[in-house]
């Protein structure tokens, strides 16, 4: 899996490139806890629940249904947020269905449970790039934890940078033509 610190990648550069008007900051706030939720799951494996059953980890809580799940409760919350519900529920639900797209592509673990409770097959993406990290946090502070900072680096936070900027830079253009 990405590391925490990775998972806020996309709500960051998904509200950098639409903008505060869009995404207020308690929308964010939200698009980051729905962006790393889910590795909540990781706790199951201290209290026996098998990596590979459906509730351990990258199982359901990593599947679109948990995804879609988490966009009709933030539609609940909207008016606490200052947004409208459907972009609540599609900023949450978008959040929260990267953490298993992004799972997808690391070269560790067991794969990703995204059709739960449809399927309870694992999958993967054709390509693995991003190193996967350790699910322990003494592990996670050794030569291998640096290894992932870096393929992170290069694969999450670069390309969300470049779509972050890329959406700012369209914004501010197009808000000096209609001006």
């Amino acid at each position: 899996m990405p590391s925490a610190l990775s998972h806020p990648a996309v709500p960051l550069a998904l509200a950098l490139a639409l903008g505060p008007a869009r995404v207020p900051p308690r929308l964010l706030a939200l698009g980051i806890v729905a962006a790393i939720l889910p590795d909540a799951d990781a706790l199951g494996l201290r209290l026996g629940i098998a990596y590979e059953s459906g509730l351990g980890h990258r199982g359901a809580s990593h599947s679109l249904l948990s995804a879609a799940l988490t966009g009709l409760l933030a539609a609940g919350v909207a008016p606490g947020l200052r947004c409208g519900r459907w972009a609540a529920a599609l900023f949450a639900a978008v959040c929260a269905a990267s953490h298993g797209l992004l799972d997808m592509a690391t070269n560790g673990g067991h794969g990703v449970a995204l059709w739960w409770p449809f399927s309870e097959e694992r999958l993967w993406w054709p390509e693995r790039p991003i190193e996967a990290s350790p699910l322990s946090l003494r592990r996670f502070f050794t030569s291998q934890g640096g290894a992932v900072i870096l393929s992170e680096l290069r694969w999450i936070w670069a390309p969300a940078a470049l779509l972050g900027l890329s959406g700012w830079c369209w914004r501010r253009r197009a808000s000096r033509t209609s001006q």
